[in-house]
């Protein structure tokens, strides 16, 4: 049954997906307190208008919303505060050397519960869009939407 629960919970970025250009992507841990990683298995987590720095060599996660948990006490984290993401010294260097490029950003993409049980994100290092690039993939999203219609329709 746990895998069943562990399998489910997948919290997208999709604003995320519409603003930005990903180039690469790594996976990190996070480091939850308390109650959190039971408000992250029932998906009462948001990463919108998130982001990652870098501060002392740590990469942190800023602005990600993790519902208080209902059953938790009166010490439940704040929902809002920063926290640390675990990645290799080595990728917190690379992601540092490339953050020094103007234009370049790190951004959470998705949110998951891995095979052991422990909440993962999926950041990626990307590049901002222009409004013709957004207005592109409006565009490719529409286009793809009408020619599964038309297939639906072909196939009946």
């Amino acid at each position: 049954m746990a895998d069943k629960i562990n399998k489910k919970v997948l919290i997208k970025n999709k604003r995320a997906e519409f603003d930005y250009f990903f180039l690469t992507h790594f996976t990190a841990g996070i480091v939850l307190t308390g109650t959190e990683i039971k408000s992250i298995r029932q998906s009462k987590v948001s990463l919108v208008d998130t982001f990652c720095f870098i501060t002392n060599g740590e990469m942190w996660i800023k602005n990600m919303y993790v519902a208080p948990y209902f059953y938790g006490s009166y010490n439940n984290p704040n929902s809002r505060r920063d926290r640390k993401l675990l990645l290799n010294k080595k990728e917190i260097r690379k992601l540092q050397t490339d953050l020094k490029n103007p234009g370049l950003t790190v951004v959470p993409v998705k949110l998951f519960i891995d095979d052991n049980g422990r909440a993962k994100l999926d950041i990626a290092l990307a590049k901002g869009k222009k409004q013709f690039d957004k207005r592109q993939s409006l565009k490719d999203r529409s286009d793809r939407r009408e020619m599964d219609r038309s297939f639906k329709d072909f196939n009946n």
